[in-house]
């Protein structure tokens, strides 16, 4: 099972009570907050938006291997993700894919845009037409 969880560093910052978070991994998602919970929730948006680059640009996303607090992006995000990254691994057109979706090509391109939003229902169609199926699980925060 693939998961986009990667390994944050979480420093105090000068401002007090501010922090700073970086991914060793993702060297391009640089991020602070007021506090823990806002550092986390803003590195979660900064995670998401390195993510989408990589992919946007074609270069491949990095391996998960630094240790610390494991952040995700958002599910919308890490779905999106999945599916852009799925269907660079399948090696298929955007109209096979639109074809195994049952949807026009002008879809598959929709749901292939990282700036395009996409509601769960269609990319999970996406990733059933490339042979994949979507894992909800829990994890402690």
């Amino acid at each position: 099972m693939k998961t986009y969880a990667y390994a944050a560093t979480i420093e105090p910052t000068e401002k007090e009570g501010g922090f700073t978070v970086t991914f060793a991994d993702v060297p391009e998602a640089i991020t602070e907050g007021d506090d823990i919970a806002d550092a986390c929730a803003m590195a979660a948006d900064a995670l998401g938006v390195a993510l989408l680059t990589y992919l946007e640009t074609g270069r491949p996303l990095p391996a998960p291997a630094a240790a610390g607090t494991m952040i995700t992006p958002e599910p919308e995000i890490a779905m999106k993700v999945a599916v852009i990254e799925t269907f660079r691994e399948a090696g298929i057109s955007r109209s096979e894919l639109a074809h195994r979706m049952g949807k026009d090509e002008k879809e598959a391109r929709r749901v292939l845009d990282p700036d395009v939003s996409t509601k769960l229902p269609l990319l999970v169609r996406a990733l059933a037409a490339m042979g994949k199926r979507l894992v909800i699980g829990v994890d402690e925060a």
